[in-house]
């Protein structure tokens, strides 16, 4: 389906056709670790099956302890397939294993070469992992971010019975200091729990005059 509507686009602006791969059970709670050879042995079927289509590449979401993503990224260059690893935190930055965001950035690149396109943030609020991005790390290889609306925990998120939407202006307004202050390369955008159009509109409306070439004074 995504083929087709990339065909019939009117415009000569790439368009990259992502295969999404989830966690091997519950992307909250890390409560089946899998060894790195295990997660790669886990995930080949469904990395090969994308790299049969025209996927352009693999999308490893919410991923919630380094050895998981490590085995993704393996399977994804066992098919030459680009990858993009995208890691959950929890409220205070570090993954629900209990690791650091920037160890397991680390760990994975010094365990797959490097072979990561470039890494994501997904399914937590930008205040859950911004005090963390204030401290050294390997930050430039972050270029994703699909936050979530809602201020909640993953264990609030779990509970609540209500969608919490958040507000689309302040999160647009954080996707952009994020942008400008820790995460210079940062160019996906998208968005998690609790988001739709209009969280989307909005961090489009916010951040693509950040990609607008600066005029030359004369």
């Amino acid at each position: 389906m995504l083929a087709d509507i990339r065909g019939g686009m009117r415009h000569d602006r790439p368009v990259v056709v992502s295969g999404c791969v989830g966690p091997r059970g519950d992307g909250y709670v890390p409560s089946s670790v899998m060894t790195c050879a295990e997660a790669a042995e886990y995930h080949r079927e469904q990395v090969g099956v994308f790299a049969a289509t025209d996927a352009d590449m693999i999308c490893a979401i919410t991923m919630n302890y380094a050895a998981e993503a490590i085995g993704v990224a393996r399977a994804a260059g066992d098919f030459r397939m680009p990858v993009a690893i995208s890691f959950t935190v929890e409220t205070d930055g570090d993954l629900p294993a209990g690791q650091p965001l920037a160890d397991a950035i680390r760990q994975v690149d010094n365990a797959t070469g490097g072979y990561p396109s470039y890494y994501m943030i997904n399914c937590a609020h930008p205040e859950h992992f911004a005090r963390v991005l204030q401290a050294p790390g390997p930050w430039d290889r972050i270029r994703g971010l699909r936050a979530n609306a809602s201020h909640l925990s993953h264990a609030e998120l779990n509970d609540s019975t209500n969608l919490d939407v958040g507000s689309p202006a302040e999160l647009a307004d954080l996707y952009c200091r994020l942008r400008s202050t820790v995460l210079p390369r940062l160019n996906v955008f998208g968005g998690c729990c609790g988001t739709d159009h209009r969280h989307v509109g909005a961090i489009a409306a916010s951040c693509v005059p950040l990609f607008q070439p600066v005029a030359e004074v004369a």
